[in-house]
This record gives structure tokens, C-alpha cells and sequence, in this order.
């Protein structure tokens, strides 16, 4: 069978770094989403409260409830309950339509829109906001932004940056208190020179694969997933011969080759590749097997998730989440 191996060395190392640098792991939220960039939701979740992390970010409220008790809150981004759900358990407003939607009693975080234009209200808006979650009953626990360019070069970070911090200074002004700031994904927190906010939340750094301009100092990080398929069948083949569908895998020599059991079927894109030992794969991805020369009973498909990307003219992120829920995933 397929496997994806969660290294749980490599992930502790990388929450390390990142607690360097909020100087509290008290500080960090995980990013769960998509089960967990595909490394699996309770999986991970299981690890990262083991590492001592007590916070969590997810899509939906059924991860959230999945991952019930073992984070003190769990933020969901995008869905709106039907019904109050536990104090825990926190829901992002990211439009003044949306606020009329949450049931009475629920745990709200105001998402600020400072430049992105994908999600949030309009920071002109924030205190029309805030009497309107007071007026339909919803608990206040947060307001946060999304940077749009923080991991690229360019002053843009910065100008979203200063319109969030003047949000906060207006909310000084008004008189909130008592509730939790937060602006920095990964790429954020590390492009920063300190860390002033309440929490970061931490995604595809704590996965081990932060892509950065190296201008930025980013930090020592380690894939925390590494791919791996088991071998079918092998069989001899003379020089010449065609491998696959259509036979485009031509034989260059006598040779042993293998099938093994990953495919697009499995989330494996049907593109060419190359193995992190050198070898190419022969012939098409097929639904659910590859080929390959040689006869080991296991292979690695790969051990970083951002060099497989970049053969595949992607991004770490698509690998990883592309990954079919039913492959079994086992923490080393």
C-alpha cells in the first residue's frame, strides 16, 4: 500500500523555530485545514498539543468539532454554524452580511480587509461592526487580516500592515479591550523583525515547506511529509520493449522493472518525474501505479513536498493537499 510518513522530529524542530520567534509557543495557531495540508487532521492535531500548542485553525466547523478538547480554541475561517457551537470553538466574520447569519452566543473573530480583497469588512467599517455583533449578541474574541504578499518582495506587506495597526489604534480609542490581535501567517512572521500580536497563525511552516527570497533570513525548517508506494509486481524486459499505456515508456536496455502503488487515483499527478534517487519514472502515471526500473519492495516518491512541486510546475501546498484522504498516513 501507499503511505505518507509524518516525521515527528521534523515537525517539533519546526515548531521550535517558530516558537523562537513568537517567543511563546503559547502564541501559536496551527492551521489545520484541508487535513492539515494533507498530513492528516488528528494526526496533527494530536502532535502539535503534545508539542504544547494550544491553538488551532480550520476550514470547516466538523474539523473543528473533530479536534474538540485539545486546544483551548479552534478558529474556523470560512463556514458559519447552524446552531451556537461551543465557546472554544471561534467563528471568522469575514463580511457585514454574514454577521446577521451567526446564531445569538457564538465566539466571533472580525476579519479586516487591509488590502487582499478576498474576505473581511472594510476597515472604515470597523466600528459599524462592532455594534453590530454587540446588537445581534455574538462574543467578541478577535480581529485579524490577511497579508496578500508577505512572502514576496516589494513594500505591500508593510502598507497592509500599517492599516491593521491603525484598526488597532482605533480600537484602543473606542475602548475595546480584552480581546486577541492577529495579522501573521508564516511568511509574515518571519518577515517581520519582532512579533507584537497575540497569536500567529502558522500553516505551511510548521509542514516544513515555507518558500521564501533567501533576502529574508527565513528560517531552519524540515518536510515534515514524505511520500512512499510498495511494490506490485516486477518483471524482465529487453531493450526496446514499451512500458504502459500507449508504450511510451521505451526500455533503453535489459532491465528489471516495477510497478508500485500510487497513481492519480491517489492524488499523484499524471506528469513526468524524477525520484529523489535520481531514477525517472517509465511510461504514464497510471490511475493507480507508477513503473519504475529496479526491484526494491518500497520506494519514495518523494521526501520534500516543495522539490516535488517544482517539477510538477506547483506549489508545496497542491501536493501535499492533493493527496487522497485514503492513504494511510503513519507518524515515524
Amino acid at each position: 500500500m501507499s503511505q505518507i510518513r509524518i516525521s515527528s522530529r521534523n515537525f517539533f524542530h519546526n515548531i521550535s523555530q517558530i516558537a523562537a520567534k513568537t517567543q511563546s509557543i503559547e502564541k501559536i495557531a496551527l492551521v489545520l485545514k484541508d487535513n492539515a495540508y494533507g498530513h492528516g487532521l488528528k494526526i496533527m492535531a494530536e502532535l502539535a498539543r503534545k508539542a504544547g500548542v494550544r491553538h488551532a485553525v480550520v476550514r470547516r466547523v466538523c474539523e473543528a468539532e473533530a479536534i474538540g478538547g485539545l486546544f483551548e480554541t479552534v478558529l474556523v475561517l470560512s463556514e458559519l454554524p447552524q446552531e451556537t457551537p461551543p465557546e472554544d470553538i471561534h467563528i471568522t466574520i469575514n463580511s457585514m452580511e454574514a454577521i446577521d447569519r451567526i446564531p445569538k452566543d457564538t465566539t466571533v473573530e472580525l476579519k479586516i480587509d487591509t488590502g487582499m480583497h478576498r474576505n473581511g469588512i472594510e476597515p472604515g467599517r470597523f466600528a459599524e461592526a462592532l455594534e453590530k455583533i454587540s446588537g445581534r449578541g455574538l462574543k467578541l474574541a478577535g480581529v485579524m487580516t490577511h497579508y496578500r504578499s508577505a512572502d514576496e518582495m516589494g513594500s505591500e506587506f508593510f502598507w497592509q500592515k500599517k492599516r491593521f495597526d491603525l484598526v488597532r489604534e482605533e480600537a484602543v480609542r473606542i475602548g475595546v479591550s480584552g480581546i486577541r490581535w492577529h495579522s501573521c501567517n508564516s511568511a509574515a512572521l518571519f518577515r517581520m523583525s519582532g512579533f507584537d500580536e497575540d497569536i500567529a497563525r502558522i500553516g505551511i511552516a510548521a509542514y516544513g515547506c515555507l518558500k521564501m527570497p533567501s533576502s529574508f533570513f527565513p528560517p531552519d525548517l524540515m518536510p515534515v511529509m514524505s511520500l512512499w508506494a510498495d511494490k506490485i509486481a516486477t518483471r524482465e524486459l529487453r531493450a526496446g520493449e514499451r512500458v504502459g499505456y500507449g508504450g511510451e515508456g521505451v526500455v533503453a536496455e535489459d532491465c528489471r522493472i516495477s510497478s508500485y502503488d500510487i497513481g492519480y487515483g491517489d492524488g499523484w499527478p499524471r506528469r513526468e518525474y524524477v525520484l529523489p534517487d535520481g531514477r525517472s519514472l517509465v511510461g504514464r502515471v497510471s490511475m493507480d501505479m507508477v513503473c519504475i526500473e529496479g526491484d526494491e519492495e518500497r520506494i519514495c516518491i518523494f521526501d520534500d513536498a516543495s522539490k516535488a512541486a517544482e517539477q510538477l510546475g506547483t506549489i508545496g501546498y497542491e501536493v501535499m493537499t492533493g493527496l487522497s484522504a485514503s492513504v494511510k498516513r503513519v507518524v515515524v
